[in-house]
């Protein structure tokens, strides 16, 4: 077996484990919502009224469902089939079979897709795609699966974060210098599975992207505001919490400040005629 798909196998395990628990643990951190209302109000700028959305890493449905709220169709892909059974159940119990399908696969198996149609948009959200080191592929599928003029839109862990560069000073040299390590795949631990994850500048899409591409817009996400593990930070401190929120607004797609977050959000277009 090569080592890419075992990784995948390694992943998807780790994740069907969490999935029973994963919006427990996650759905109450304040920092999480706050990225989930940063992401969308991003990728909102750019949805045309009843887009046609494929969605990788889709988790437990969350941004599937708000997109259908507005009345927007998701596919809703996963390598996870644990994440995916949430899925169907919320889908199911919400009444949204019409406005939401699932698939389990690979994003770098695109090609395999059950629905081959073209796209509005194409959106993977909180660093799903940081799991493979085959981004290069899952980026060469897009143009194809998207029409003329849609968009992409990722939420990527950069090779550079400065709050984790920070925990230098409290002694944490591993955490601190990992990103810097990650060409070969740093290891990742969920529920007693091990896994590789890879970390991307935007300069690596928007690069790899660039003959049938436009860049839209970059944002860095959780530059200031702390990183959702940093747990209790914002029921601890409320008014420095506000305070760096306001200035990661202000800040958000300037330079340095959206390529240095724990995450960046990045918007392509591709070329009208293409």
């Amino acid at each position: 077996m090569n080592s890419s798909k075992e990784n995948e196998q390694r992943t998807a395990a780790a994740f069907t484990r969490q999935s029973a628990a994963f919006d427990e643990l996650y759905g109450s951190n304040p920092v999480i919502q706050y990225k989930r209302e940063r992401v969308r109000n991003h990728v909102q700028q750019y949805l045309l009224p009843h887009s046609n959305i494929l969605e990788l890493n889709s988790g437990t449905g969350e941004d599937a469902i708000w997109f259908a709220q507005p009345g927007h169709t998701t596919h809703a892909t996963d390598l996870s089939a644990g994440m995916q059974d949430i899925l169907k159940n919320k889908v199911a119990t919400l009444k949204l079979d019409d406005k939401i399908s699932t698939e389990v696969i690979s994003f770098t198996q695109l090609e395999n897709l059950k629905q081959q149609t073209r796209y509005d948009l194409i959106f993977s959200n909180f660093a799903g795609l940081n799991c493979t080191g085959e981004l290069d592929k899952v980026l060469d599928s897009f143009s194809v699966l998207l029409k003329p003029g849609g968009i992409a839109t990722l939420v990527i862990l950069p090779k550079f974060c400065l709050w984790e560069f920070l925990l230098l000073f409290k002694g944490k040299f591993k955490t601190a210098f990992r990103r810097f390590l990650s060409s070969k795949g740093v290891t990742a631990h969920i529920e007693g599975e091990y896994f590789k994850c890879w970390y991307y500048n935007p300069s690596f899409i928007i690069k790899h992207l660039q003959k049938e591409f436009d860049l839209v817009a970059v944002e860095g996400l959780c530059t200031l505001v702390p990183p959702s593990y940093m747990e209790g930070f914002a029921e601890k401190h409320p008014n420095f919490y506000a305070f760096l929120g306001s200035k990661e607004e202000k800040w958000k797609g300037k330079w340095p400040w959206r390529n240095i977050g724990d995450y960046y959000i990045i918007s392509v277009r591709k070329k009208p005629g293409l």
